[in-house]
């Protein structure tokens, strides 16, 4: 599901114009980015959690030149979902 789909989603069940939509989900998206990026994690109830995870540094090889290089220990972002969000989706989707 896209950016656009959820926009669409959403104005089709509220009745909110696309426009209004769009510049919700895109407001949510830079408020979102903008606590993570000040190291303040975003916590949704029943939805999840928007969180920074450390990694540590590891050694890594560079298989064309055949050198072993360092990954520094650096910071990404990561999302949790809640308990009961995650066990929805365990019982409900079906892979082929």
């Amino acid at each position: 599901m896209t950016k656009a789909d959820i926009v669409n989603e959403v104005a089709k069940v509220t009745g909110v114009e696309k426009v209004a939509v769009q510049k919700t989900v895109e407001c949510f998206m830079e408020v979102v980015k903008d606590a993570l990026v000040k190291d303040r994690n975003v916590y949704l109830r029943g939805f999840g959690s928007f969180i920074i995870k450390k990694r540590a540094q590891k050694t890594a090889r560079n298989i064309s030149k055949n050198t072993t290089i360092v990954i520094p220990e650096h910071y990404i972002p990561a999302f949790k979902p809640a308990k009961s969000f995650g066990n929805k989706v365990k019982g409900s989707v079906k892979r082929k």
